[in-house]
């Protein structure tokens, strides 16, 4: 596959309550064209803020101080008028947010909303654009598209929301979809219809997708590719398979520890102790030691380089480095291993 964006050595800070907040810190991604990439981790890591730089939504206290975002062989990063970022926005690179209550204007009709970015985008107008609203509508698997065409926000469910919010990012036509925590305020039997209504767009309308999402059991059937971001960084990333049933990062392993299908029934679940790093501060070392049990004395002097774990799988942990202990991984991960083992033969 062809790469469509490429993060190099990212660096993003905020300025905030007078001092300076790096958020992004030496962060790489590639991005490949048609696949589906999950960013994985918990609140504050990071995701958001380094997936809205590829659109320019950075607060106004927000710029990217290093590196490159390149797309379509333009460093974006370099972007800084409301000009040039409408040549990308919605037309090249368009958002669902989370919070779709929010993202929709509540004294417009459904249809109108919709038909603005259809106009937009597309060059339609009258009835072709409103043709082309409810072909988008029914796609998103809104029914009777024609009387809800003329509905407001408040007359839909928290779901049908959500169907909107995408129908209306569809419709700008994007290359690149990233949808932020898509189904955190659904049900769970409704976080399963959204995550398969946006597997099915990504096929009919060709689309490079990107989940953010700090549940790692909401994307393990829609991902192509993991990506774990903890403290600004991206610490491990591969093949869905690859970071689920053989991930290396202390941090995965915690992640994926807190599943609660590996619970044990009349016991807590897992929690990972600890609070991440003040990035106010200079992080020394792996951002993760402080909270890792299994941390190595390394780990709190020197920040590790990628180690291959395979040609598509690699993580930034010194317990791959061949000088490393032999550690082993938690109980709950051994579980995880033995189950792929037996799915695999």
């Amino acid at each position: 596959m062809e790469k469509i964006l490429e993060v190099k050595d990212l660096v993003i800070k905020f300025k905030l309550r007078g001092k300076i907040l790096k958020a992004i810190r030496e962060a790489s991604l590639d991005i490949y064209e048609g696949e589906s990439l999950a960013i994985v981790g918990e609140s504050g890591s990071g995701k958001s803020v380094l997936t809205k730089s590829f659109m320019g939504l950075l607060d106004s206290n927000g710029w990217v101080d290093k590196g490159e975002i390149i797309y379509k062989d333009n460093n974006i990063a370099k972007y800084n008028t409301e000009k040039e970022w409408l040549t990308i926005r919605g037309k090249q690179i368009a958002m669902v947010f989370q919070e779709p209550m929010t993202s929709l204007n509540p004294l417009k009709t459904i249809g109108n909303q919709v038909k603005e970015a259809v106009e937009l985008h597309q060059g339609l107008k009258g009835d072709d654009a409103k043709k082309a609203v409810l072909e988008i509508l029914e796609d998103v698997g809104i029914q009777y598209p024609e009387r809800r065409y003329k509905q407001y926000p408040h007359e839909f469910s928290g779901g049908m929301r959500q169907r909107v919010v995408i129908a209306i990012a569809v419709a700008c036509r994007p290359n690149i979809l990233i949808c932020d925590e898509p189904t955190t305020a659904l049900d769970v039997t409704i976080q399963a219809q959204i995550l398969k209504l946006l597997k099915d767009l990504k096929k009919k309308y060709s689309l490079t997708t990107i989940y953010i999402t700090h549940d790692l059991g909401v994307v393990a059937n829609v991902a192509d590719r993991i990506a774990v971001m903890y403290a600004g960084d991206i610490v491990e990333i591969g093949k869905c398979e690859e970071v689920f049933y053989n991930g290396q990062h202390p941090y995965t392993w915690a992640l994926l520890s807190s599943l609660p299908q590996l619970g044990v029934k009349g016991q807590p679940l897992y929690s990972i102790k600890g609070t991440p790093p003040n990035l106010f501060n200079e992080v020394k070392g792996d951002a993760f030691a402080a909270r890792n049990t299994k941390a190595l004395k390394i780990d709190f002097e020197i920040r590790p380089p990628y180690f291959e774990v395979s040609p598509t799988h690699k993580a930034r942990t010194w317990l791959l480095d061949k000088r490393a202990p032999q550690v082993e991984p938690p109980e709950s991960i051994k579980i995880l291993r033995q189950q792929w083992r037996r799915l695999n033969g």
